[in-house]
């Protein structure tokens, strides 16, 4: 069988132009049949890529070409299949989610400590603690013997966790590691400001010391964040896979056991199939209600709104700059706000006017003692296996940040409540609209799921009370809609540039103060469509703060819980369930408001 060559590598260099970039490498890696993912950032590049050898070369000689990336030095392992589903570059603000303003490792980290020197360490006996900076779930596929594991579900909690660290430790010689080293560039720097005096970074991490040392001094594999799972110490996959349910890797043994059921179970996590589901929906919904009660919004935090430099801005001075990107804001605010330091760069220093701007980095508007406005956090759970989790999506309750809400999204909460998880909406709906979500628990089932919604392959059907009493029982609207927003923020229809759109209506009960329910089904799926045909056609949704009676524009908002609803509920949906591919149909409740029948 052919032979895949899987990279994975990073470097901390100042990189600028990332869209350029992005595009450039999304190109060619998709030429080149390349899978995998390429993390982009001011701060560097982190990646995980795997092709045929000569294509991985290819990329390697292009990566090289990028100033700041010309020495760039990757680890390299082969597997007989293709681990990865698919190419991503993605651009972010860290390429190591850490969250510790200051540190910077392009400019400043730890002592390395070469795979071989620590092997000598160890055969020599010297005394040294060994750190593992790495997940509780990674550490137990395998570490170094006697190494001292943090404690840790995730990156962004190692800061907490050194905090409990005795406070002897800060005199003694501690070597920490990770996967591939990426961690403990920052993880270094950041014991050192804590006032740890002896810190060292495994040179290029665990899979550097197996291609150099072996297992020497290591029991197990080392967890890889791709469907291999683990690599021994000769950097070839193992049998290891991960529990679907817990996310716990499991070892050849795990797997031999009864109650290793692939895609249900592990030993860590059995129940029989009426006790788990019982147990998990019970469980999901006491941690919704804790992570809404309260909100997480309602708690004053510090936000930053994040200001990048385009390359048209390159050079300017601080408030040409502002001035150039956002010419609506008096020049005269931004003076006000850096003067009271509230302009600042990603290290959370102050900025003045005199400060110069780059391509690439970004001024943060420092927003302190941030309140949300309050939302409606009553989300039920519809249904929920390992790949899916299907809602009842209250309102006002937006999905995404944006605007006024950080915190106070579906987003957040379901990222509190499913951690390590980070479940991805399918699909969206406007924070005035209720109903059903469909929510993907991985990547890999949302590239099974997202594209049957791009594709016109699912089937939605919502109510709707409007103002207003259609002739006909049936009728559609295929009124082009815009496809940018107007200066009220709204779509509109647009018979010149608009994009092709169709919704499908049914009267279901006609009422005696002149509204009426129907049911709606819109057959592509543009912004605001069912609002916009409906206003188009003079029949504008009941409680709808932008689409209003006479085709008049309102204010964009999101509701108030106080206030009265937007009619409109996303009542039914069908679709191929991104596991077993089999048909499924999930129905929410009626809102009240749809089931007030007046004669």
């Amino acid at each position: 069988m052919p032979k895949f060559s899987n990279i994975a590598a990073y470097k901390f260099a100042s990189l600028t132009d990332l869209k350029t970039l992005r595009s450039r490498l999304i190109t060619v890696c998709k030429d080149w049949n390349l899978k995998g993912t390429i993390l982009l950032s001011t701060e560097g590049i982190n990646l995980f890529v795997a092709g045929a050898p000569e294509k991985v070369e290819l990329l390697l000689a292009e990566l090289r070409s990028i100033p700041g990336l010309e020495k760039f030095e990757v680890k390299v392992s082969e597997s007989d299949h293709q681990p990865f589903n698919r190419m991503l570059v993605r651009i972010k603000k860290e390429i190591i989610a850490f969250g510790v303003p200051g540190i910077d490792p392009g400019k400043r980290t730890s002592p390395k400590l070469a795979a071989k020197t620590l092997k000598q360490w160890l055969d020599e006996g010297r005394p040294v603690t060994l750190l593992d900076t790495r997940n509780d779930y990674e550490v137990k596929l395998g570490t170094f013997k006697n190494a001292l594991p943090i404690g840790i579900d995730q990156f962004r909690d190692f800061p907490a966790a050194v905090s409990k660290l005795p406070a002897g430790m800060k005199e003694q010689p501690i070597v920490m590691f990770c996967t591939g080293g990426i961690r403990c560039e920052k993880a270094g720097p950041f014991m050192e400001r804590e006032g740890f005096k002896n810190i060292f970074q495994l040179d290029g991490g665990i899979l550097k010391y197996f291609e150099e040392c072996g297992d020497a001094h290591y029991q197990g594999e080392c967890f890889v964040f791709d469907q291999r799972v683990g690599v021994d110490p000769t950097l070839h996959e193992t049998d290891s896979t991960q529990c679907f349910q817990c996310l716990t890797p499991l070892d050849k043994e795990d797997q031999q056991d009864s109650r290793f059921v692939a895609g249900k179970s592990c030993p860590y996590c059995f129940k029989t199939s009426l006790e788990q589901d019982a147990l998990n929906l019970a469980q999901r919904r006491e941690a919704i209600r804790r992570a809404v009660a309260p909100l997480p919004g309602s708690q004053p935090y510090d936000n930053y709104r994040p200001l990048n430099v385009p390359q048209h801005c390159d050079g300017m001075s601080l408030f040409d700059f502002l001035h150039t990107i956002l010419p609506h804001i008096p020049r005269a605010d931004w003076e006000g706000l850096a003067a009271q330091g509230l302009l600042v760069t990603d290290d959370h220093l102050p900025v003045t006017g005199k400060h110069i701007v780059s391509a690439g980095k970004r001024i943060l508007q420092k927003m302190p003692n941030l309140t949300e406005p309050e939302v409606n956090g009553d989300i039920q759970i519809l249904h929920e296996d390992e790949a899916l989790i299907v809602l009842n999506k209250p309102a006002p309750l937006p999905m995404h940040a944006g605007g006024r809400f950080n915190r106070n999204t579906l987003e957040y909460i379901l990222h509190q409540v499913y951690h390590p998880q980070k479940p991805r909406a399918a699909h969206r709906l406007d924070a005035n609209t209720s109903g059903v979500v469909l929510v993907t628990r991985t990547r890999h089932f949302a590239s099974h799921l997202q594209p049957q919604f791009a594709h016109g392959e699912v089937g939605k059907f919502y109510l709707v009370k409007v103002q207003g009493t259609p002739k006909e029982d049936s009728f559609s609207c295929n009124a082009p809609i815009s496809a940018e927003p107007s200066e009220a923020g709204a779509r509109e229809v647009d018979f010149e540039e608009g994009l092709p759109s169709r919704t499908e209506f049914r009267v279901l009960q006609r009422n005696a103060d002149g509204t009426t329910l129907l049911e709606a089904r819109p057959l592509t799926g543009r912004t605001n469509q069912i609002r916009v045909h409906l206003w188009q056609m003079g029949l504008p949704v009941c409680g709808d703060p932008v689409y209003l009676p006479g085709n008049k524009l309102g204010e964009t908002q999101t509701l108030r819980v106080e206030d009265a609803p937007l009619c409109l509920h996303a009542w039914r949906v069908t679709f191929l369930h991104p596991l077993h591919r089999q048909r499924m149909e999930f129905t929410a409740p009626k809102p009240e408001w749809a089931m007030q029948v007046q004669g």
